[in-house]
C-alpha cells in the first residue's frame, strides 16, 4: 500500500512541508486561507497522519491499552462504552485485549500493549496473582485498575461499593421475609466477591440471622456455574428460600435450575442478581438486581489514567462509585 505523505500534500498545495504540518496540526501561526487549502488537499488525497512519526516527536502515541477480563460478559460492554466515550473526547484511541480471566493471558496482554507503546493501561485484573501489577509499578507505567481493588498495593483504582451492594441485596431479601438466604459467589481472590460476601454477612448480622456456611457456594461467574451451583444446593435440600447471586449471569443460571426443580420465582425462591445488565429487565420474571454505574466506571477510569499520564499528581488515587438496588419481580 502506498501512503500519501505530508510532502505530497505540501507539493500539491504549493507550500513548504513545515507549513503543511502546521496546518494539519491546527497551529495558530498560519494564514487561515492557507490552512483551509492544505486541509482540503489533504482530504482529497486521502492523507493519514503518520502516528509513528508523531509518537517519535511527542513521546506519546495517543493510545490507551485496555485489558478486559471477559468481553463476553455484557457488564464489560457498558464499561467499554464509557472508556471509549471518554478516550475519544480526549483524542485518545484504545487497543483492547481480552484475557478470558486467565492470569497468563493477562501478562501476555500487558506485554503486547506495552510493546505497542501505549501511553497507559486500564486493567480489570484476574487477581489470581499480582506480580504483573507490581512490575508495572516498578517500571513506573501509568495504569488504573478497573472494577477491582488490591488492598495490599497502593494503585490507581476505580471500583464499586461492593460491601454496600452485598448488604442491599441481602437486606432486601430479609425484608421480603427470607431468613435462609443462599449466596452463590465468585472466587474470593476477586475483590468484588470478597466485598459482596462481607455485605451479605453484615446484613445477616444486623437482622440477627445466624450465618450458615453451607448456604455459601463459590464458582466461576457465568451462567453455567450459576446453574450448577444452584442445582447442587437444591439437591442437598438445604432448605433455603432465597438466592443472592454474584452477578446477573449467575442469577440467570440459578433461575434455570430453580425452574427445572419445579419451583417458582419469587413464590418459592426469591432471587437477587448484581450488575443490572440489559437482559435483566427483559427475562421473565424480570430480575431484581444491584445497579452499578458501569458507563461512569469506564469514564472515571480514563480520566484517572490521563491525570497520571499528564503528571497532574504523584500519589495513587482510589475512587469508589455508589450502587443501588433495582427492585423488579424476583
Amino acid at each position: 500500500m502506498k501512503y500519501i505523505t505530508l510532502k505530497m500534500v505540501a507539493e500539491r498545495a504549493e507550500v513548504s512541508v513545515n507549513t503543511a504540518s502546521r496546518a494539519i496540526n491546527n497551529k495558530p501561526d498560519i494564514n487561515e486561507e492557507t490552512k483551509k487549502r492544505v486541509l482540503q488537499i489533504a482530504k482529497e488525497l486521502g492523507y493519514i497522519r503518520n502516528a509513528a512519526a508523531v509518537a517519535l516527536r511527542t513521546k506519546k502515541t495517543g493510545t490507551i491499552g485496555v485489558v478486559i477480563a471477559d468481553n463476553s460478559n455484557p457488564f464489560y460492554a457498558e464499561v467499554l462504552n464509557g472508556i471509549e466515550e471518554a478516550a475519544r473526547e480526549k483524542n485518545y484511541h484504545i487497543i483492547l485485549a481480552n484475557t478470558q480471566r486467565d492470569y497468563q493471558k493477562e501478562e501476555e496482554a500487558i506485554n503486547l500493549l506495552l510493546a505497542k507503546r501505549v501511553d497507559g493501561l486500564l486493567i480489570t485484573p484476574v487477581q489470581d496473582r499480582d506480580d504483573d501489577i507490581k512490575k508495572l509499578i516498578e517500571a513506573n507505567i501509568p495504569f488504573v485498575i478497573v472494577g477491582r481493588d488490591f488492598e495490599n498495593i497502593e494503585v490507581d483504582a476505580v471500583y464499586n461499593n461492593e460491601v454496600k451492594g452485598g448488604f442491599l441485596s441481602t437486606e432486601y431479601l430479609i425484608k421480603q421475609g427470607h431468613k435462609r438466604i443462599a449466596l452463590i459467589n465468585g472466587f474470593l481472590h476477586k475483590s468484588p466477591a470478597k466485598g459482596r460476601l462481607e455485605g451479605y454477612k453484615k446484613a445477616l448480622n444486623k437482622y440477627r440471622i445466624p450465618l450458615d456456611e453451607s448456604l455459601i457456594s463459590v464458582g466461576d461467574i457465568n451462567i453455567e456455574d450459576g446453574y450448577e451451583r444452584t442445582k447442587q444446593m437444591l439437591e442437598k435440600n438445604l432448605d433455603f428460600t432465597a438466592i443472592f447471586a454474584y452477578n446477573d449471569m449467575m442469577a440467570f443460571g440459578a433461575m434455570q435450575a430453580v425452574k427445572e426443580k419445579g419451583l417458582r420465582i419469587p413464590e418459592d425462591i426469591g432471587l437477587v442478581g448484581y450488575d443490572d445488565i440489559p437482559f435483566s429487565s427483559l427475562i421473565s420474571p424480570s430480575l431484581t438486581t444491584i445497579k452499578l454505574k458501569k458507563q461512569e466506571l469506564g469514564i472515571e477510569s480514563v480520566m484517572l489514567l490521563l491525570s497520571h499520564i499528564n503528571g497532574n499528581r504523584e500519589k495513587p488515587k482510589k475512587i469508589m462509585l455508589d450502587v443501588d438496588i433495582i427492585v423488579r419481580k424476583t
